[in-house]
């Protein structure tokens, strides 16, 4: 049960933030119903905290999508008293978080995956590559009800959407393609 938590879990993040990140046409043909699968050094679960940690050299990979962190924590609850058994609440990704998808990248140095709120937060030298194009800033924000995606120089805190005034700065570079006469 604990095995197939992780894998759902891992899937759900990998899918979310290539969803906002790298754009809605990279999962418009992913099968989420995919296997997936993943290695690390280390597994270990913390029935009594309802958190199930997945450190070492993580990797999980489902229909051509790739996740790679130093560390994954999933947090869930037991709702085993109405028979629907366990519900995930947050998966962490921590340590050089890359998802990769064909030739697509977002990396950042932490992921945050808050299932309740639909919210996936990327931090922390945050870039985002399709092909030649590339965008970073110091975090990015999406929200999965609203559909809309946010980067911003900050590396935390604050409201998505809103400056502050203070943090660094989002820089980009976008190809444009030759046009024919």
């Amino acid at each position: 049960m604990k095995r197939s938590l992780i894998l759902l879990s891992a899937g759900a993040l990998g899918a979310a933030v290539f969803y906002a990140g790298a754009g809605a046409q990279v999962l418009k043909n992913h099968d989420s119903n995919a296997p997936v699968n993943f290695t690390a050094d280390r597994i270990e679960v913390q029935d009594r905290a309802d958190r199930v940690v997945v450190s070492g050299n993580v990797e999980v990979t489902q229909a051509g999508m790739r996740l790679n962190a130093a560390r994954m924590t999933v947090a869930y609850r037991n709702n085993g008293s109405n028979g629907s058994g366990v519900e995930v609440d947050r998966i962490d990704a921590t340590g050089n978080v890359v998802v990769t998808k064909g030739n697509e990248t977002a990396r950042g140095n932490v992921a945050i995956y808050d299932l309740n709120r639909r919210l996936i937060t990327m931090i922390g030298n945050v870039s985002l590559t399709q092909g030649a194009n590339r965008l970073t800033g110091g975090r990015l924000v999406i929200d999965l009800t609203s559909g809309r995606s946010t980067v911003d120089g900050r590396s935390s805190g604050g409201v998505p959407g809103v400056s502050s005034g203070s943090g660094g700065r989002v820089s980009g570079t976008f190809t444009v393609p030759q046009r024919s006469n």
